[in-house]
């Protein structure tokens, strides 16, 4: 790697990339199923398809995805680059844009995480000037050490009230409203309290640092051209798989049952709560990189046609995320079905596989005639302010 490399990959699409990203589409269907949706399981929950789920997805399918924002935005801008445009101005009308789809979607679902990408996106701009891959990748580092977090425990330690309180969203009365609200009560409860408690949630586990540093990794792979080699060099797929596959368990099986976290309620306390919140971040950013790399060591063998389905809807997720939430939760939700008190957890496990499936179909006969998603050429017209974006592929020559 180039301490201050200006070598670009070249704009051709990486297809193993759009695998990886239906995969970490997948991955956030499956958690959302388990937790059906925000009315069924906790994470602490004793339910074995509920932990298989939040062992290979939770706090994971997340990380992949901000992973790719940094590396997709940074693909955007050394395309306009090479054509001698400045995109940065653009590229700040593409988040806003994001930002207004995922505010209409959290009306629906306020877990969501479009609004997060797409604020948080803003830093990728400063990140953008930073030609340095080694200070880039320094930045990341000070970003995964939870500086704020930290901050907020020690002034916790010197007796400050506020920063030693229960974070927020545990006392949001939100989750009632997901079971038992009407449409109506649920979209006012979202408009407001949702957005409160998301950006509680995320600050308090400190996905909003991690997410930010994930961004800055993603600008630097992008860079080095990491995720072409890796989708042809087993041994770096291999080597990254073992190095962080041991990195993973060490956490995972070690050290987390020695950090237990902190009690709610009035029993609760600041110290354990950050360590537990500090320490998922390191499990879900090992995890990600041992499932990238067995991705790739997949991608490089006769298996690379089952990991290969996983591309259509890769190239489709902005239209595909935002349809688990307009087919989910008018299914699940007291408002509407009512099948979050009917269905277990493998019943809403073994259902969003097979809805999953159905989605790759839909991708698959989609783009066999179109060149983008029905919200990928929306959100690229608007940014653009072209409507004659073509979306119908050519018909090809008898």
């Amino acid at each position: 790697m180039n301490g201050a490399s200006n070598a670009q990959v070249r704009p051709e699409r990486i297809e193993f990339v759009d695998a990886l990203r239906g995969f970490a589409l997948f991955g956030l269907l499956m958690v959302h199923a388990a937790e059906a949706y925000g009315v069924g399981l906790s994470r602490s929950t004793d339910d074995p398809w509920g932990q298989a789920v939040f062992f290979l997805f939770g706090s994971k399918a997340f990380a992949i995805f901000a992973l790719l924002f940094g590396f997709s935005f940074a693909t955007i801008m050394a395309n306009q680059r090479a054509r001698g445009v400045d995109f940065t101005g653009r590229f700040a009308w593409r988040l806003l844009l994001l930002m207004v789809i995922g505010f209409v979607h959290s009306l629906l679902y306020s877990p969501e995480i479009l609004r997060l990408l797409a604020f948080l996106g803003l830093l990728l701009i400063p990140l953008d000037r930073v030609r340095s891959n080694y200070m880039l990748l320094a930045i990341a580092g000070l970003f995964f050490l939870q500086i704020p977090l930290l901050i907020q425990w020690l002034l916790a330690h010197w007796g400050n009230v506020f920063a030693a309180s229960q974070p927020y969203f545990s006392q949001s009365g939100l989750w009632d409203i997901f079971r038992t609200g009407s449409l109506g009560e649920l979209i006012r409860a979202n408009m407001i309290e949702g957005n409160l408690v998301k950006w509680s949630i995320n600050w308090s586990f400190g996905r909003v640092s991690e997410i930010a540093g994930l961004f800055a990794v993603g600008v630097v792979i992008q860079r080095t051209g990491f995720f072409a080699r890796i989708a042809k060099d087993r041994g770096i797929a291999l080597a990254l798989a073992l190095i962080a596959g041991t990195i993973f368990a060490i956490l995972e099986f070690l050290m987390k049952p020695m950090v237990p976290g902190s009690p709610s309620g009035a029993e609760f306390a600041i110290g354990p709560f950050t360590e537990r919140a500090i320490l998922f971040q390191w499990i879900g950013i090992s995890g990600i990189a041992a499932q990238i790399g067995l991705l790739a060591l997949l991608w490089n063998s006769p298996a690379q046609r089952l990991v290969g389905l996983f591309r259509g809807p890769g190239r489709m997720t902005l239209t595909l995320y935002v349809a688990h939430s307009l087919v989910a939760v008018p299914i699940l939700y007291q408002f509407g079905l009512g099948m979050a008190e009917v269905w277990d957890t493998q019943q809403r496990v073994l259902l969003a596989i097979a809805f999953f499936g159905l989605q790759i179909l839909f991708a698959h006969w989609w783009y066999a005639r179109y060149r983008y998603g029905p919200l990928e050429w929306t959100w690229r017209a608007a940014t653009l302010n072209d409507w004659n974006v073509p979306l119908r592929k050519n018909p090809q020559p008898a």
